[in-house]
């Protein structure tokens, strides 16, 4: 009788996990992420996109999203963001007329974004000037990139607005991952449309290692995480991990997403994004 009983509670438990288990797995997506990223120039990017694409994975599965990646930039035309709420641009941004034109309606008709680090980057006489006037000038807000702390180190990074969605569950300060920092042209604090979330705070200085002077921020202001009032979007600093290039073995020094307080902004801003 025990052994019947016992056989009948396990038969119950493993059909309600399978019923469950298919429910879920047929439950949609509350909604798809697609990241670009190009993952060929710098061993620090190519290890972050690498490292961004497999954490983003498994984020959509705890957190009940879609994630999808491409290094085809084709894709970036009307008919195949239609598909996603949510789009970030891992490492660089799109070159042609056609995909940036494609990308700026969809920001404008309400698509959500989120850059990485490079995806802002911008410098004359160089393999990405400063060509696009409504993404560096009107998006961003930053103009072209200026200068970068080195080596690759973390900051103290303050919270500036507390309340927003993607900084409500931080601590007013905290350590980053060890990073590239970029300062640049514009000044976004006398931008109306600008909203800083989190800048390097004061304590972080000297910032970086050298062996150039100029690598070495000694002090200043400078945001790291912002939003532009005008569209859904957030643009991070962050993603360009440390590499050992002095021994030539390129191997990873550190890891964006092991820093679990920086992570949970970007968790954070990516739930904003996707709602409705």
């Amino acid at each position: 009788m025990f052994q019947h009983r016992l056989s009948f509670l396990l038969f119950l438990l493993f059909n309600i996990f399978t019923f469950s288990e298919s429910i879920a797995q047929k439950t949609p997506a509350n909604f798809k992420v697609i990241g670009f990223y190009t993952a060929k120039n710098d061993q620090a990017h190519i290890s972050y996109v690498h490292e961004a694409n497999k954490w983003f994975a498994e984020m959509a599965k705890k957190h009940h999203f879609s994630y999808d990646s491409t290094n085809n930039w084709q894709n970036l035309n009307t008919d195949f963001l239609s598909k996603y709420q949510v789009v970030l641009f891992l490492d660089t941004r799109p070159e042609t007329p056609e995909q940036r034109i494609a990308f700026q309606q969809y920001m404008e008709n309400g698509g959500a974004w989120m850059g990485f680090h490079f995806a802002g980057f911008a410098l004359n006489n160089s393999t990405y000037p400063q060509n696009w006037d409504w993404y560096h000038e009107n998006f961003l807000g930053s103009g072209e990139y200026k200068s970068n702390t080195w080596r690759p180190t973390s900051a103290i990074l303050k919270v500036e607005n507390t309340k927003h969605p993607a900084t409500k569950h931080l601590p007013k300060t905290f350590k980053s991952a060890p990073n590239e920092w970029y300062r640049w042209t514009n000044d976004l604090r006398k931008n109306p449309s600008i909203e800083v979330l989190i800048a390097i705070h004061p304590n972080s200085f000297p910032l970086g290692t050298g062996p150039k002077a100029h690598e070495i921020w000694q002090s200043g202001d400078y945001p790291v995480v912002w939003t532009n009032k005008k569209y859904k979007m957030i643009y991070v600093n962050m993603g360009h991990n440390d590499i050992d290039y002095e021994h030539k073995t390129n191997a990873d020094l550190s890891n964006t997403f092991q820093n679990k307080i920086q992570s949970q902004l970007i968790l954070d801003g990516l739930l904003w994004l996707g709602k409705k």
